[in-house]
């Protein structure tokens, strides 16, 4: 790991912090650009920090196919972050996975074709990285443990599909990636899991399901009802969350 510090990713839904949760702004200057996140450190004590950084940003202005992924990696690994729980609104391709479902990744197909596929600067000493287990058993386990705790339902597996967005996907796409076994899709989760893992942090993301994918649902899929319902999820979530980092110290 790099670090033994915390970071929560909030997508879509999960994009700021209770005003009764004391936060201290914090800006870091990374090569590919600056990031701005939140410190809630003084909330809790040694021996790790904990930060909260917006995937999208404060009014969800950032659409996928622009965030920094890269520079929001880099900030964290400058500050001593070593884990990462991450969330990401996505739609199911699963009828027994419906809406406000929570989804806990263990795999995922990387379908974008636009973003850059590694950390690794162009003169940096780069490596091969293995991907056998995609996402941190450590942290899947402090998600379920923190679940089972707060009698939260979490569906233990689920294979993630990303695409470049920022378009929703046709029912004849939603029909093959079924077919090659994703259980959800979103346009966030990559390369951002690989990022991380370049960077040497641990990290797991947590899918929170908005809608049934395009052939799928009963009717047209609407940004803006996705977005209702992830911030209805969302206060669970982060509790959820912020209990699953207590199982790591």
């Amino acid at each position: 790991m790099s670090g033994k510090n915390i970071a929560i990713i909030g997508g879509t839904g999960f994009e700021s912090v209770p005003p009764e949760i004391f936060t201290e702004a914090v800006e870091v200057q990374t090569r590919t650009g600056t990031v701005s996140l939140l410190s809630l450190s003084h909330n809790y004590v040694e021996p790790y920090k904990l930060y909260f950084l917006t995937r999208h940003g404060a009014n969800h202005s950032i659409p996928p196919h622009k965030i920094d992924y890269a520079a929001n990696i880099l900030a964290l690994q400058a500050l001593e972050v070593g884990t990462i729980f991450a969330t990401n609104a996505v739609g199911s391709l699963r009828q027994d996975t419906p809406p406000s479902s929570l989804v806990l990744f263990d795999d995922f197909i990387d379908f974008t074709s636009q973003r850059d596929k590694t950390l690794f600067s162009p003169n940096s000493d780069w490596r091969h990285t293995d991907f056998s287990v995609p996402y941190s058993p450590r942290l899947r386990n402090a998600i379920l443990q923190a679940s089972n705790e707060m009698q939260v339902e979490v569906r233990p597996n689920g294979t993630y599909l990303c695409v470049e967005g920022p378009r929703f996907e046709s029912p004849a796409e939603i029909k093959m990636f079924a077919q090659w076994g994703a259980d959800v899709i979103g346009m966030t989760g990559l390369p951002e899991a690989v990022f991380a893992r370049e960077a040497g942090i641990e990290y797991a993301g947590l899918g929170i399901v908005t809608n049934y994918a395009a052939g799928i649902a009963p009717a047209p899929i609407s940004h803006e009802e996705n977005q209702h319902i992830a911030i209805e999820v969302s206060s669970v979530v982060r509790e959820l969350l912020l209990l699953a980092t207590s199982y790591l110290v």
